[in-house]
């Protein structure tokens, strides 16, 4: 073990007479063996040192007597070339039992000697140990599943489940536990939930519950995460750092408020004092439920932020349109002397785009490439892009796109199509149409930005034609929808839902919400609604829209006073921001709607957007 590893040191003045070369030898290597004061390996040299004197000794082909030195080679983290040494150790070992096999698969899993990962030089091992017929045991099977994770071998991995299963060691704790997770990394949250159902209850542990949350989590099944996150508590299990980071991240992307506070509220109560990365995934995970301040209340009161927290924290009020704040936040993680990298560039240019911040997102442009050295990716050209586009400079963000080094994209078209979409560039969003359909990159959306723009023109032949032409081309929409939590469960509306136990209530509801906007003189705004129907049939349609379902429902299950929390994945439109804005007035609440773009915070009939989306 580096830094706790001791090895044993002979005498050079063993007090015994010899009278030859071997009588000596064998005198050095009893006191070699039954000495008990043991020196510190604290570098290569110390283990190349000891090592040559085990040759000295004729013991450097004793596994017994290697395995401090193989241990120590293999397991350093900053000796570099060790692993090499590690691995000549090995092989001049005579019969290596499982043990030795398994000091060195976890060297080349772990990357031993800083040079990096070896994944498949330790499955090449593992068949060698097995052509050695050497039994692996129950320490085996976790490395190589590793190994196997590192490589995405899914096949191979399988069939290392097959030999688990043979050799007895599918009950074993660490097996299955490494088992689940291996799936769990290779995207197979499905065999990784099976491996996790096929433990008996008293098998089951605190990681084998963390292995499997990480697997949804990676797999990007944010609702079953939560889900068996709640069944792992019920059962009586205490959830490690890892469950609750798998579940944070989950609730972060689910907008689940509720849940993640009370995730916030366990640990303060288990914990004397958060590390950085749990205080950063409730940062992370405040910012995207639509509660920056306690967001920026966590980020505050931490002592030793390093660069991922100000990634968070500039993601997140760039989701919530705050630009200045981002800027200031950015500048403050500079001071502290973090070096920026590309990702919280990213952050940095979509916040100052959410914001309207022109002159600033240029400066930073300048500032990555000219002060921190780093060459833009296709990422911030696309948000260069979107905020001169969103800024009304459409020409200057076209000629941007056909100077980008990588390459025009498809993000930066797609950009560029919102935007005209905003500043109602029919002529121009037809041409980024082109020019996605000429990188064979659309989507349903696309076409419905420019059928919207159509309607909105009131050429309703063109409208429909989009929209059939996407048809056409096999692009299926996901359907829209919006959720809102209420007590700790996420309820999901579609448009005209009436499936929700109360949706009588709801749908009651509704009608009182629309019958108090109209003495606000509010009139359902339908010039977006590609709908071939009379004006009546298309204000039905617009009134039951998800989002105000899920407004409503907030509305009806939530205290006085509460706010009420929408997450859709649609893009929030005028009608809908124009209803949120005077609901938040005439019912004293505050709405924080957040779309598939940024956060919307509606209080007092303002929105925290100041209508630049």
């Amino acid at each position: 073990m580096v830094g706790g590893l001791v090895l044993s040191q002979a005498q050079h003045q063993v007090g015994i007479a010899a009278t030859s070369p071997a009588q000596a030898q064998a005198a050095e290597q009893a006191a070699f063996r039954g000495r008990d004061h043991r020196a510190p390996c604290a570098s290569l040299d110390e283990a190349r040192k000891a090592h040559a004197r085990h040759v000295k000794l004729g013991l450097d082909r004793s596994p017994r007597h290697a395995r401090p030195l193989l241990a120590a080679c293999a397991l350093a983290a900053d000796w570099p070339g060790s692993m090499a040494y590690a691995a000549s150790i090995f092989a001049a070992l005579d019969d290596p039992e499982a043990f030795d096999y398994n000091t060195l698969m976890r060297g080349y899993v772990a990357g031993g000697g800083g040079g990096g990962r070896d994944p498949a030089a330790a499955l090449r091992l593992f068949v060698d140990m097995v052509d050695d017929g050497v039994e692996p045991d129950s320490y085996t099977f976790p490395f190589v599943f590793k190994a196997c994770a590192q490589l995405g071998a899914l096949q191979e991995g399988r069939q290392l489940q097959g030999h688990l299963v043979k050799l007895g060691f599918q009950r074993d704790e660490h097996s299955q536990n490494s088992l689940i997770s291996f799936y769990g990394k290779c995207g197979e949250a499905d065999l990784a939930r099976r491996a996790f159902e096929q433990m008996e209850d008293d098998e089951q542990t605190t990681a084998s519950w963390s292995a499997l949350l990480a697997a949804y989590t990676r797999a990007g099944r944010w609702v079953e995460c939560v889900e068996s996150f709640g069944a792992m508590v019920r059962a009586g299990w205490r959830p490690d750092e890892s469950s609750m980071v798998s579940a944070l991240s989950a609730c972060a992307h689910l907008g689940a408020h509720d849940v993640g506070r009370s995730i916030h509220c366990a640990l303060l109560r288990n914990t004397a004092r958060l590390n950085t990365f749990m205080s950063t995934s409730l940062v992370d995970m405040y910012a995207k439920c639509g509660c920056i301040e306690n967001a920026a209340a966590v980020f505050d009161a931490m002592d030793d932020k390093n660069a991922w927290t100000y990634s968070a924290m500039v993601s997140g009020l760039a989701l919530h349109g705050d630009g200045r704040k981002a800027l200031e936040v950015f500048d403050a993680m500079v001071r502290e002397g973090h070096r920026p990298d590309a990702a919280v560039y990213v952050g940095v240019l979509n916040a100052c785009s959410r914001a309207g911040l022109l002159e600033e997102g240029l400066r930073c442009f300048d500032r990555m490439r000219l002060e921190h050295k780093l060459t833009p990716n296709a990422q911030h050209y696309g948000c260069m892009v979107d905020l001169m586009a969103r800024a009304g400079r459409l020409d200057d963000a076209r000629a941007l796109i056909g100077s980008m080094p990588t390459g025009p994209t498809d993000t930066a078209w797609r950009s560029l199509l919102n935007a005209c979409r905003i500043h109602g560039n029919l002529e121009l969003a037809e041409r980024a149409l082109q020019e996605l359909e000429r990188l064979g990159a659309t989507n349903a959306g696309d076409y419905i930005i420019l059928s919207d723009m159509h309607a909105r023109a009131h050429n309703r032949d063109a409208a429909a034609a989009r929209r059939t032409e996407a048809v056409d081309r096999g692009l299926a929409q996901a359907p829209g929808y919006s959720a809102v939590e209420v007590h700790g469960a996420t309820h999901r509306f579609v448009s005209q839902d009436r499936s929700h136990p109360r949706a009588d209530d709801i749908y009651e509801m509704l009608h009182q919400m629309e019958w108090q906007l109209r003495f606000e003189g509010y009139t359902p705004d339908t010039s977006e609604l590609a709908l071939d129907a009379g004006e009546e049939e298309k204000r039905r349609v617009v009134a039951a829209h998800s989002q105000k379902l899920a407004m409503a429902f907030g509305l009806l299950s939530t205290p006085e006073g509460a706010p009420v929390r929408v997450v859709t994945n649609l893009r929030m439109s005028k009608e809908c921001h124009a209803y949120s804005a005077l609901i938040s007035e005439i019912f004293g609440r505050e709405i924080v709607v957040r779309d598939r773009n940024r956060f919307h915070r509606f209080k007092r009939g303002a929105c925290s957007c100041g209508n630049y989306w």
